[in-house]
């Protein structure tokens, strides 16, 4: 669908981290060329009123690494358009949670949307994919398959299944266990443990694997029921973990690096298919220039994001990946072959420099 707009060189990525690293991870300052940001467009003479303003759903906060994508990916589409297209965010999940605004999306009542996908799963089953267990070897093994065939095949079948259209996959990044029981340095830690899961019955098959009591959640219960003692462990990329301040209501946080999370970029079918060819492709062409930008400021950020938390009190555990690993073999015996058992070895196979 976006064929020419999805691959980056690798000299193009090392731009974008160097060009990063000189303004500042922590600049607060995702907008990097000087473009005014809605809130002061009106101040500029030069600047036009958009024609259309697409309301856009996130997950996290103002300057998260959610943030920093869907500002450069405004930056580039009122740039491309000539200042007639343009994007608002939602921060927090205002307009509701990431179901919510998967199903808004379907039905064109959400225009567009950053989510995990998770909640994609129940409409696009190769999806529940991204929920299996040390899938990929690193972020880069990841990247290589969202930004090849493969990513193209899954946007596809997300288009018919769920009349969704992908923009491009932008990242929450690698998730992690955080706890208020004890370290994680084996699977059988987990036992006994009140564990937290997205809507995603391959996460529930994972958890119960691993050992934990595990139980599905709606992502904007989760903080008040590890605080009310409800449950007692939940999994998050860094980023989130610290945005949203788990550090507040747990005590442990174990580098389990169990799953790469995917945070697609989307906008309503329904809607897109109402733009001009010429829109479209300006669309796309944003998207592929704000990808690599947001998952360079995410990974970038990561090693900071343990130090802060550790400082705020957590108790940080590495464990050997290796038992996990095996502990979860059962669920690629139960969930590949519903899933899709070909699709699921080309991905685990694939092949990446």
């Amino acid at each position: 669908m976006k064929k020419g707009f999805k691959l980056f060189t690798c000299v193009t990525l090392l731009i974008l981290v160097l060009s990063i690293a000189l303004t500042g991870c922590g600049s607060k300052q995702p907008n990097n060329s000087g473009t005014p940001s809605n809130a002061d467009a009106g101040d500029n003479d030069s600047a036009k009123k958009p024609e259309k303003v697409f309301d856009v759903s996130l997950p996290l906060g103002k300057d998260s690494h959610h943030d920093v994508g869907i500002q450069k990916f405004r930056e580039e589409l009122e740039k491309r358009t000539n200042g007639r297209l343009s994007v608002k965010p939602h921060y927090n999940n205002a307009l509701g949670g990431e179901r919510e605004a998967i199903e808004g999306m379907m039905v064109n009542t959400i225009d567009m949307a950053i989510s995990s996908t998770g909640p994609l799963g129940g409409f696009v089953k190769e999806i529940f994919m991204f929920d299996l267990p040390y899938l990929f070897k690193d972020v880069n093994h990841a990247y290589a398959v969202l930004d090849g065939e493969i990513g193209d095949f899954l946007e596809e079948r997300i288009a018919e299944d769920a009349n969704i259209v992908v923009l491009g996959w932008m990242e929450n990044g690698v998730r992690n266990n955080t706890n208020n029981v004890r370290p994680l340095n084996t699977p059988s830690d987990l036992v006994g443990i009140k564990h937290r899961t997205q809507e995603s019955e391959v996460q529930l098959d994972t958890w119960t694997a691993l050992g934990a009591s595990a139980t599905p959640m709606a992502w904007t219960e989760v903080f008040t029921a590890l605080q009310q003692g409800v449950i007692d462990s939940q999994e998050n990329p860094l980023a989130t973990i610290r945005e949203v301040r788990f550090d507040e209501v747990q005590k442990y946080l174990n580098l389990t690096q169990h799953v790469y999370s995917p945070a697609p970029l989307m906008i309503s079918k329904q809607l897109f298919d109402t733009l001009s060819p010429e829109d479209q492709q300006a669309m796309f062409e944003a998207a592929a220039v704000a990808v690599p930008v947001q998952r360079a400021f995410n990974q970038a950020q990561e090693e900071e994001i343990i130090k802060d938390l550790e400082a705020k009190g957590m108790t940080v555990t590495r464990p050997d990946l290796e038992p996990f690993r095996q502990a979860v073999e059962p669920v690629y015996e139960k969930w590949a072959p519903r899933i899709d058992k070909d699709l699921i070895e080309r991905v685990r196979n694939y092949k990446y420099e």
